[in-house]
């Protein structure tokens, strides 16, 4: 069975250590179990992909067209999260079934892509921001320790370029980190172990992509 990618959600952070007794800074995921909820093929919609639901959720609360997405697909339940994947071969998926990672051919030091949503931190200064230097904080320069600065232009064109770094709003964003190294699969608690950060607080919901 070959899939881009799976959902999971980001456990936290934690330690391991290899065979020579180094530590190894790895983040936990729990990647699946995900139903197929619909299967898109070439002929119909233009291209070979199925989509994945993930965290269950009564049907109860879910709208009513979901609920009939959902029960169309044999599913008994809803899922807070519904994400496309694309497949080479569709014959492989059937609406209903759950993806687990026994079913994928994992190994360790695979490299993996990992795409989640970084965390927000409201609106935020330039110097929190962008990592811009403080103003001098001795006596002469005062209230002014964590302004900005000068932004605009001279004379011409005598205005504030589009794009200038300034404060704003800060996080929360896509964010996708490449070529992560697969530190260890634990297949039966549906757990994989990346070596290094990946974006968003713990909990949150992030897409895993195999190489």
């Amino acid at each position: 069975m070959k899939i881009e990618g799976l959902i999971g959600k980001k456990l936290g952070m934690t330690r391991v250590f290899d065979e020579e007794g180094n530590s190894i800074p790895v983040t936990v995921l729990e990647v699946g179990p995900c139903a197929v909820v619909q299967v898109k093929t070439v002929e119909k919609d233009g291209y070979n992909a199925v989509q994945l639901g993930f965290n269950p959720k009564k049907l109860t609360k879910c709208t009513m067209p979901m609920i009939g997405h959902f029960l169309k697909a044999g599913l008994d339940t809803g899922f807070y999260i519904l994400r496309e994947f694309r497949v080479e071969d569709v014959s492989d998926f059937k609406p209903g079934q759950y993806i687990t990672l026994k079913d994928l051919e994992l190994s360790k030091g695979m490299k993996v892509d990992v795409t989640g949503t970084s965390k927000g931190r409201g609106f935020t200064g330039c110097i929190k921001r962008w990592n811009f230097s403080r103003q001098p904080m001795s006596h002469g320069a005062k209230k002014v320790h964590r302004k900005r600065g000068s932004s605009g232009a001279n004379t011409f064109p005598g205005r504030v370029i589009k794009g200038k770094k300034m404060a704003g709003h800060y996080g929360a964003e896509t964010v996708t980190i490449k070529n992560l190294t697969v530190v260890d699969v634990i297949p039966e608690k549906n757990l994989l172990l990346v070596k290094g950060g990946v974006p968003g607080a713990p909990n949150g919901y992030v897409m895993v992509y195999f190489k």
